[in-house]
């Protein structure tokens, strides 16, 4: 029936274990996500440190693994340096052409880190900077004892080591928008150097850099920076570091967006073939360390060089931020969690402001939809994922270019906690106005008791929250009967859902 999709449940076989970074984010000295989102020390609702106790309790609700900072592109320009001390100079930022203050550098950004419970996860600059720079400053964050950053970082009031694991070598390397952008030949090489002298300083770090996965346009470039960089500097690294923005176009509405549904899967299961093809599957991980449901508003690439500023402002319109980019950011941890064997991190970019789920304003917080997926999934979803059939009916949606792609009606991944016997099953329901009739089935195991849905949803896909509006786009609970090993859903259009259940113990 075009109207019913079946969820079958395989308690016997593990797709794997997720990964503890994998609910992660990012940051970057872009618009208001710093000045202005999580750092505003002259705002009433600041603390002693300038950090936003707003901001940064929406941040905690969150549970985030991990924050990925300072950039995006600003990184392949910023001098870590100038953001410590007590005599910090301003430096015009290359990459989004304003001045940057320096007030928020490293040592601010790893006091939120500890205040929100998050691993910081660096990227460090491999544009205009030099390995020596990024061992530099791995020497500034992690090195106990004598040495000449350990020293500055003492002097700076931090006496005990940061202690960050997390690094990346560079951003987008790969691309021509980048401040030292480089070529397939050269950018292995140079990552290897990069990750030998850093790892002269802390052989314990973590370390990741960029592949070309997220150029569909030019697969050529795909596979020639991929294969250049794993053959060079595989040795060195742990992570593969994907991007990808599922929607570009401004004004997409639900119907277009959907039409992007897959943008995940494709560049996921590009970079594993990267690596199979290499052998490192079972060693090289996927940070997918820079996604969102939709593209930002920026002033542009161009060298032009008074850029219209007036973008950045179109970020913090509410209204663009939907049920559209609800059920794509919960088909995006859909499809990672499936692939949880391989993608080990992932980093919504950004966390606030910009197209983040959290809007901050001088009054406040607005929690944008996506917020609530986020929420939905970081506190119900169990780390052990289950291999499922999922079978569900297809429609079409006409995607930007006018031709129609055929998505389906339904998604779900299935988690478990096999000590309790407890199931979570993240259930979509994709089309705007119908709604989704979905059986849940777990053969040979009895259910107990009543389950639990919390459903994610508005009165239209077009739904969104804003300072006025707050709870338009909001969450609700209801039990749900069971019979054997069967329970039967209703979903609501439009909605994002978590299904909790009880089965018996064997």
């Amino acid at each position: 029936m075009t109207n019913q999709m079946r969820v079958n449940i395989d308690w016997d076989r593990s797709i794997g274990l997720r990964d503890e970074r994998f609910f992660g984010y990012f940051l970057e000295h872009f618009h208001r996500q710093i000045y202005g989102g999580i750092y505003d020390p002259g705002s009433p609702l600041a603390d002693e440190n300038g950090l936003r106790r707003d901001v940064g309790e929406a941040i905690q609700r969150l549970r985030p693994a991990v924050v990925r900072w300072p950039g995006g592109c600003f990184a392949s320009a910023y001098h870590w340096a100038h953001g410590v001390g007590l005599d910090r100079v301003p430096s015009y930022d290359k990459a989004w052409r304003v001045e940057e203050p320096n007030t928020f550098g490293t040592d601010e950004f790893i006091a939120f880190c500890r205040l929100v419970g998050a691993e910081p996860y660096i990227c460090t600059n491999a544009g205009t900077g030099a390995p020596e720079e990024m061992s530099d400053w791995l020497e500034y964050c992690n090195v106990v004892g004598n040495s000449r950053w350990a020293r500055l970082r003492a002097q700076n009031g931090h006496p005990e080591p940061h202690d960050v694991r997390l690094w990346s070598i560079g951003n987008e390397n790969y691309g021509f928008w980048e401040m030292g952008a480089h070529d397939p030949s050269g950018w292995g090489r140079y990552v290897l150097e990069a990750a030998k002298m850093m790892r002269r300083v802390d052989d314990r770090i973590v370390l990741s850099a960029a592949a070309a996965i997220d150029f569909e346009w030019d697969l050529d470039l795909v596979v020639d920076w991929g294969l250049n960089l794993l053959r060079a500097a595989a040795e060195q690294l742990d992570l593969l570091a994907v991007h990808g923005y599922a929607v570009l176009r401004e004004g997409a509405l639900y119907a277009e967006a959907l039409a992007a549904w897959r943008f995940a899967e494709s560049r996921v299961r590009r970079a594993e073939h990267l690596l199979e093809l290499l052998g490192l599957q079972d060693r090289v991980g996927i940070a997918f360390d820079e996604w969102n449901p939709r593209g930002w508003h920026f002033p542009g690439f161009s060298d032009r060089p008074r850029p219209d500023l007036s973008e950045w402002q179109r970020n913090d319109d509410n209204s663009t931020y939907t049920m559209a980019d609800a059920i794509l950011h919960a088909g995006f941890l859909n499809t990672c969690l499936r692939h949880c064997a391989t993608v080990k991190m992932t980093n919504l970019s950004p966390l606030v402001n910009t197209r983040g789920p959290i809007f901050a304003h001088p009054g406040g917080v607005v929690l944008r939809p996506t917020y609530h997926v986020c929420d939905l999934y970081s506190s119900s979803m169990f780390p052990e994922v289950l291999d499922a059939y999922v079978g569900a009916p297809r429609f079409g949606t006409a995607g930007a270019d006018g031709l129609e792609v055929s998505v389906p009606r339904g998604d779900a991944v299935v988690t478990v906690d096999r000590e309790s016997g407890a199931l979570a099953v993240a259930v979509i329901n994709l089309r705007p106005e119908d709604a989704l009739v979905c059986w849940i089935w777990v053969p040979g195991r009895r259910l107990l008791g009543a389950g639990r849905l919390s459903t994610l949803t508005g009165s239209s896909a077009s739904s969104f929250n804003d300072v006025a509006h707050p709870d338009d786009v909001s969450t609700s609970t209801a039990p749900v009967a069971v019979e054997g090993d069967t329970c039967r859903l209703v979903l609501g259009p439009h909605s994002v859902n978590v299904l909790l259940l009880q089965s018996e113990l064997s």
